[in-house]
Order: structure tokens, then sequence, then C-alpha cells
């Protein structure tokens, strides 16, 4: 991590308004928007406008306009299919995913995260026997695939990784990977896509195939086509990634997904309404959003936006937890490394709304800050990012994933900070199976108070938010916050001490038959030496003349 990083903190400021510019421009009795008021007087936002709930819209149940398939999807290696990734992922270790597992099943008596439901926001979710009945079908917003059910194609191989990291239960006891909430149920909505593209044609045509004639979702790649592997060392079951025959599909590098990219699917229209959706019909508890929309700040909020932030608004009134990834550094979305953390270059949506959205930002193996994620005043918490293993989202695969194939034959390791916010939801699912009287808020709380806070003003700063998340300290500390609520006192955790065993009066004997025998050879040693002293010859009286 680069030196200051965690104590370089700002706070989140609200800039005065300039009232006697707005009195000359804005005639008397207009009506000024509310993003027009809350602008700064450097053009900036550092923290968006009220929310406008006039711009909260219905849920269309369906894509904003017609997109046509115009990439292969994601599909398995023809390298190493047999190899079975045995490793737990360092960022399990980390957190420490298993302890926290053990809390939960001992206070619920039930399975880790079992009843909870997250929605998955994303590229769809593919069926994979680790996920075995607990994925279903939330909704179609990019095209409904020939029979498969809406939500449940994944041709970006995103959204299927995205949700193993929640919720992922190997049948293997040899495989290391598990998600963190294995017990809760996925609700998959498909909302974007970089390998669809708008139909401008009267008709839409058959996906693409591969070179030999089979459909481009086979689980062999035509010749050229970008998929994933595992490595040679350690292995993995099939690999993940972007492919097709026209090497153009998008990777994963930086493990984002950026709503409204031209010649893609997925804006914030849809976004929006999905989220209302989800809390109008109560489909989920937590919405896991690893989408984003980034532009550059300069004073505005976007229709879009709005829209956004009105529906995660009224999705938090309804009690559902939303976490969203913090964003990606990319060439077209520059990292917010100015001098003053209130002047922000980059914003992002939906972390942008932070009062209602928990973001997550990403660390490193090191527990440093991830050079890729980006950091504002809107980050909440941090997770793992980096050196990723997750579902292998090929079509028919039951195995894991840790590279992503780009631009021909080249690997590269999976992350993101896409990949850090389903550990975030992951937790909230465990938080909200043992804490079942907690609303969102307080769940959200939970996990805030309960971080391993930076050395920063209010335990705070720009890159990690709150801190790098502690689902044990979250599972089981007594939160001042709390106090007079519905929370329960978390259970101790016993020291895990050997059995006692009564019966057995070894250790006793012994003990006794030590003591016994010291005080014999004490009473010895005193009987000797008194023996010694009576039995020396007197010495001479001297005489003096």
């Amino acid at each position: 991590m680069a030196p200051g990083r965690r104590f370089g903190a700002t706070r989140r400021t609200t800039t005065a308004l300039i009232a006697g510019t707005l009195g000359v421009l804005v005639p008397v009795g207009a009506t000024v928007p509310a993003w027009g008021q809350a602008a700064p007087a450097d053009g900036y936002f550092a923290t968006p406008p009220p929310v406008d709930m006039s711009k909260l819209i219905p849920d269309s149940r369906g894509p904003d306009k017609k997109y046509k398939q115009s990439k292969g999807c994601v599909q398995r290696s023809t390298l190493g299919q047999n190899i079975v990734l045995k490793n737990r992922p360092w960022g399990q270790e980390y957190l420490q995913i298993s302890k926290a597992q053990e809390i939960v099943r001992a206070a619920t008596n039930g399975g880790a995260g079992a009843g909870v439901k997250v929605a998955v926001v994303d590229t769809g979710v593919t069926k994979h026997p680790w996920l075995q009945n607990r994925l279903v079908s939330g909704g179609e917003y990019v095209a409904t695939p020939n029979g498969k059910q809406p939500g449940l194609e994944d041709c970006d191989g995103h959204g299927t990784e995205v949700a193993g990291i929640i919720a992922a239960k190997p049948d293997d006891p040899e495989v290391g990977f598990v998600g963190v909430a294995p017990d809760a149920t996925i609700v998959s909505y498909r909302q974007l896509s970089e390998n669809y593209e708008p139909d401008t044609s009267t008709s839409t045509p058959n996906p693409p195939a591969s070179s030999s004639g089979t459909p481009s979702s086979s689980t062999n790649p035509p010749a050229g086509s970008e998929s994933s592997l595992p490595p040679s060392t350690e292995g993995g079951g099939g690999g993940s990634g972007a492919g097709d025959g026209d090497r153009t599909s998008p990777g994963q590098t930086n493990g984002g997904r950026q709503l409204e990219k031209a010649g893609t699917a997925g804006t914030l229209k849809t976004l929006a309404e999905i989220i209302r959706g989800i809390a109008e019909r109560h489909e989920a508890d937590i919405i896991n959003m690893s989408v984003d929309n980034c532009r550059p700040a300069d004073g505005r909020i976007t229709d879009g936006e709005q829209q956004v932030q009105a529906a995660v608004h009224f999705a938090a009134s309804q009690g559902v937890v939303i976490i969203a990834a913090a964003g990606n550094a990319t060439d077209t979305c520059p990292q917010n490394d100015q001098p003053d953390a209130r002047r922000p270059k980059t914003i992002v949506t939906p972390p942008w709304f932070a009062d209602d959205v928990l973001s997550v930002g990403a660390i490193d193996e090191t527990g440093g800050v991830a050079p890729f994620s980006v950091h504002g005043p809107w980050v909440g918490v941090a997770a793992p990012g980096t050196q990723i293993i997750s579902l292998d989202p090929a079509e028919n695969s039951s195995g894991l994933a840790n590279l992503t194939f780009e631009s021909g034959d080249k690997a590269s390791a999976i992350q993101g900070t896409s990949f850090a916010a389903p550990y975030v939801a992951g937790l909230a699912a465990l938080v909200k199976a043992k804490y079942r009287n907690l609303d969102a808020k307080g769940i959200i709380n939970r996990i805030k108070e309960t971080a391993q806070h930076p050395a920063a003003p209010g335990g705070r700063d720009n890159f990690v938010g709150y801190g790098v998340i502690d689902p044990v300290a979250a599972l089981t500390q007594s939160l001042p916050s709390e106090v007079g609520n519905l929370a329960p006192i978390p259970a101790p955790q016993v020291a895990q001490l050997p059995p006692a065993n009564d019966n057995n009066k070894t250790p006793m004997i012994v003990a006794l038959a030590g003591t016994g025998g010291g005080l014999v050879a004490l009473l010895i040693t005193l009987f000797v030496m008194r023996t010694i002293r009576r039995n020396r010859p007197a010495e001479p009286v001297s005489t003096r003349r």
C-alpha cells in the first residue's frame, strides 16, 4: 500500500450555495432544480444532490430496447479441464470466513445464510451444480435466450463469478473454495451484457456460431477464441472468461461491467427499474450490484442517475440492503487521485448515493488498497478483490475458474471491485440470518462499525471507507449503537479447551506421589544434617593469658 493511503482521510462537507449568483441568473419565484441548488462553487459534486422521488420509475419487467447477440458466449477452456482447484482463496483466509460460518450455524441451528435471498443484478447467472436449487430466476432485461429462464444465461461470464463468491457450496470436500453464505438463495437479474448490442435491424439474427458450426455456448471454443483456463501449477476446473470467435469479447482485467457503454446492453434506467421492482415485490433481502456507470464529475446529475438515486432510496426505505462495487479505474474512468478529495474528477453510480448504498472498495493480498479501486467519499468498506477464485460461468461447467483470457492468448487473474462487493453481500446475508430483527440500516451499520477502521479522523478515509470488513466481529460484537435495539446479545465465544475427564485419577495420584516423595526426601535431609552436627567433635576452647 502506498504511504499515507490509510491515513489521508477526508471529510464529506456541504458547500455553501452561491446565493448571489443564483439570484441574478434565476428569476424571482422560479424553481431551481435540486441538483442546481446543491452545486458547490467549484463546479464538482463530492456528494449527490437531494433525492427527487418524482424520478422513481415503474419496473417494465423487460429490456429498454431490442438487443441482439454480437459476440460468442463465455466458453470452457479446452486445456486442463480435469484439474481440480483445491486451494482456498486468500480472501477466505484473510476474512476468516469458515469461522464466521460456524458462528452463524451455531446460533441458528441451521445453514449459513439459510432463508436469506440475495439479488445479483449483473450479466446473468449460469446454472451451476454448486448453486444447487438455490438459484432462481429474477428477470431478463437484455434478451431472453431460447430454452433458458430469464436471467439464467451469463454470456459474459461475470455474474456467475459474483454469485459464486456469495453463495457457492461445493460438493467436493477437497475443494477449499466456498461462498460466504453457502446456504443463501441467489435471485438473478440479467441487466447488462457486453456481448449484446442494440438491434437496429427488423429481425434478430441467430446467435453467432463457432467456426465448427456449433453454438457459441459450446464447451469447445472456436479457434482463436478467448476463454479461461486453470494455471499449470494449482489448476482449476474448466476456467472462465469471455470468449468469441472474433476475439472481441470483453475481458475482466479490472472485473467491471460498465453501464451506458456504446454498443452494449445495459442502462441506468433498467437498473433503476430492477431495484424498484425487487423492493416493491419483496423479491430479495439484499441486492448486489457489481455494475456501475462512471463519468466525469462536472457538477451535474443525469436523468438516469436521478432514477437510480430514487430507486435505491425507495429500496432502502423498504428494508433492502444495497451493496455496490465502488468502481474500477480505467482509461475511461480516471482514478480520483487529485489533492482535494472534495473535488472528485470521477463520479461512479450507484456508489455515489452513499446514504442508501454500501459501496465496496478492493484490497489486494498485502492488505493494501488495490490500485484499480476507485477512491471517493462514497466508499463504505473494503474487501478482497484480487486473485479471485469462483465458479466457472461457462455453460455446463461444474468446476472453478481463477484466470480469464483476453486478447487471444493473454491470461489474467480475475480481479476487480466487482468481486469485493459479493464478499460484503455474503456477509450481509450472514448478519441477516443471525440477527433476524435487524433492519437494513442496522445490518449496514454493524458491518461498518466492526470493520478494521483506518487510522484516520472519524475512522474512515476515501480509500477503504470504514475499513476492511471483519465478518467474525460483525457476527459477535456488542455495539453501543444497538443498545435498546432488537439485536440479540451475541453468544460468547467459548475457548476451545480439551474436555474434562473426571474418572481418570492418574493425574491426582501422580501429583500426590510427587508431593509425598518430596516430603520424604526433605525429612531424610534434615535427619542427616542433624546427625552430622551431633557427631561432630567439639572445638577446643581457646584461653587467653
